[in-house]
């Protein structure tokens, strides 16, 4: 892959497939609505756990490139930090504890990595999930993927500062041992004081026995990129969901298997279905945020008409 200088203030999508990403259609309506009308988004396409050195490349282009401000990184968040840690001056606290990046931004000429997912995965739960859910159902987390997503996800729900409100158990798949290893470690270092289960998963039969044995009102998460990155569902078609459980698939596009799947048992199990549409909402702003020095709000007025910039200009709100 080859780079060229920026002419103009310019944010890198560091992807696999970033061209079929809204994304390129919500930049332009949000760099209108937030006051950074000279501004351009970018896409850098990677195969999936690709070479060390086609990630440095990128990231020391977007280094040594006046113009080019900075970068959200999907599915490649680990790979890319594990390549290309000496390249950042700053590593903010939460990327160093998770190994991962899913921001790049320069901060007086020095390239800086941060971890956003915890932040924006909070977000991101804590609109949909009810209040005290966990507190008042006893329900637990299944999270299938065990990649940056769900070390944010579970880095934000073992909190102690939620109280009652965390999960009674959670149960990380991944067909991955090595991810498994790293993600274990994180919640080691965190001192997890909830019981945590790591199962290798080659695929959905092991899946699918884990979400047999999940209690009511659990949360099951697909963070695989399965959907998305890759075609299918981290679950067989003969999977049952838990009575009352909520169903989040951190993906909006594609062909979304997982949420046909939750979506044909939600009426007879009591199902709530979450795509990952306000996800991708909190990523994307608190990212922008970060790279261009502005305040995007979080929730509120001001939050929903992003919002409904966004899903005009991706089609979502026809």
């Amino acid at each position: 892959m080859t780079f060229t200088p920026a002419e103009q203030p310019t944010l890198y999508f560091i992807g696999v497939t970033t061209g079929q990403s809204s994304i390129m259609r919500v930049f332009p309506a949000w760099a209108s609505h937030l006051g950074l009308k000279d501004t351009r988004i970018q896409g850098m396409d990677f195969a999936l756990h690709t070479e060390r050195e086609a990630y440095r490349r990128a990231v020391t282009f977007i280094k040594d490139d006046p113009l080019s401000c900075g970068a959200l990184v999907t599915t490649h968040k680990l790979d890319l930090f594990a390549a290309c840690r000496d390249l950042f001056e700053i590593i903010d606290p939460l990327a160093a504890l998770t190994a991962e990046t899913s921001c790049l931004s320069k901060k007086n000429g020095a390239l800086a990595c941060h971890a956003k997912d915890p932040l924006t995965a909070g977000l991101a739960i804590d609109g949909f999930l009810p209040p005290q859910h966990f507190a008042d159902t006893g329900g637990a987390l299944f999270c299938m993927g065990a990649g940056g997503a769900s070390i944010a996800i579970t880095w934000h729900l073992l909190q102690p500062s939620r109280g009652a409100d965390r999960p009674s158990k959670i149960v990380v798949s991944d067909r991955s041992e090595e991810r498994l290893h790293h993600i274990r470690t994180i919640h080691q270092t965190m001192g997890a004081d909830i019981p945590v289960d790591y199962v290798t998963a080659s695929g959905p039969a092991e899946n699918d026995a884990v979400l047999a044995g999940m209690p009511p009102a659990s949360l099951v998460i697909n963070a695989t990129g399965l959907g998305k990155d890759a075609p299918g569902s981290p679950l067989g078609d003969g999977a049952r969901f838990p009575e009352r459980a909520i169903a989040w698939d951190l993906n909006y596009r594609g062909d979304l298997v997982f949420l046909d799947q939750a979506r044909g048992q939600a009426g007879d199990a009591g199902l709530q279905v979450e795509d990952g549409w306000t996800y991708f909402l909190h990523g994307w702003t608190q990212v922008i945020a970060e790279v261009f020095g502005i305040a995007v709000p979080t929730s509120g007025p001001d939050f929903e008409a992003v919002g409904r910039v966004a899903a005009q200009a991706s089609g979502r709100a026809s």
